[in-house]
């Protein structure tokens, strides 16, 4: 039977930690490979893994380089045939793994495998969820963004990369979807899978506003990138556009709707499709800049159902 890792990493986030734990344990596949790497919590999370330490395969907690540091050192340690990582403010759905698995067995040529998404607030309320679609390279290329709490990989395919690039805080996992996607074909699962978490404290809230600074990084590594920059090349309009589109929206999630508004007309100007598809951007930004909050919270909820384009 083919054996799962699963690497959660962790810091501070005690308030979550439990119930992200509960839900890797709590699944049905019997070969749950289960790593908790926390990056020396001063919160209480230590005493929370502690008290699942016996069903853990490994723990530790100690000063780390940040997160992609503590999931690579993971991904060291993992030995199972699929890997995935679930942070410690996010958790999966019952029996979730059972499914990956058998999508894996019934798609040997497949190397990543993404399911949808709940969007949950900090209470565990759901109030969206991310419908994701079938991608090509070509899609990943241009910042479709999916969801990495979604998302499980084939370990062969991940040790042919670098892991995650430790330089990167933000779009490291879209960086690394682009690496492993390149060795082979990726699978969208009508299913739902598991719950990412929205909160005050959590990066996509936090610091929205740099988000759209790695979309332009990203493109700059792929371009220096002898299997992949020839791609790049062939669809540079359409990308270039795509991370302006990026920037934009995080930069309005940011609070910065003057700027948004600059990055939306970046894209327009240079792949318009690109642009017009996300003219909420446009809209939501000017209503910001004219004061008209309550309409702009309005289309800001109609704009979460389109988060995963």
């Amino acid at each position: 039977m083919t054996l799962v890792s699963i690497i959660t990493p962790s810091y501070n986030q005690a308030k979550y930690l439990e119930q992200t734990i509960q839900s890797v344990l709590r699944q049905d596949y019997p070969r749950i490979e289960y790593i908790v790497m926390d990056g020396a919590s001063s919160d209480g999370s230590v005493e929370i893994i502690k008290k699942y330490a016996g069903q853990l395969t490994y723990w530790e907690s100690q000063q780390d380089l940040g997160q992609a540091d503590a999931i690579n050192k993971g991904f060291a340690r993992a030995t199972g045939d699929i890997v995935a990582w679930l942070n410690s403010d996010d958790y999966y759905l019952p029996g979730i793994i059972s499914k990956a698995v058998q999508v894996f067995e019934e798609n040997p040529d497949v190397v990543l495998i993404y399911g949808n998404m709940l969007a949950v607030d900090e209470n565990g309320a759901t109030f969206n969820t991310l419908t994701y679609r079938p991608l090509t390279f070509e899609d990943l290329l241009c910042f479709h963004i999916i969801g990495q709490p979604a998302v499980f990989m084939r370990r062969s395919a991940l040790q042919k990369t670098k892991g995650l690039d430790p330089t990167f805080h933000f779009l490291l996992d879209h960086l690394l979807w682009i690496q492993i996607a390149k060795q082979g074909k990726i699978l969208h699962v009508d299913q739902t899978w598991s719950a990412a978490r929205y909160h005050a404290e959590a990066k996509n809230v936090a610091k929205a506003a740099e988000f759209g600074r790695e979309a332009f990084r990203i493109l700059e590594t792929i371009a220096q990138d002898k299997d992949l920059a020839a791609t790049l090349l062939r669809i540079d309009r359409r990308a270039h556009a795509s991370a302006y589109r990026v920037d934009a929206r995080y930069l309005l999630d940011g609070g910065l709707p003057d700027k948004a508004l600059q990055a939306w007309f970046r894209a327009l100007v240079i792949y318009p499709p690109v642009a017009l598809k996300r003219m909420n951007i446009f809209v939501s930004a000017v209503l910001s800049l004219l004061g008209l909050g309550k309409l702009r919270a309005a289309i800001l909820q109609r704009r979460k159902k389109n988060l995963s384009s």
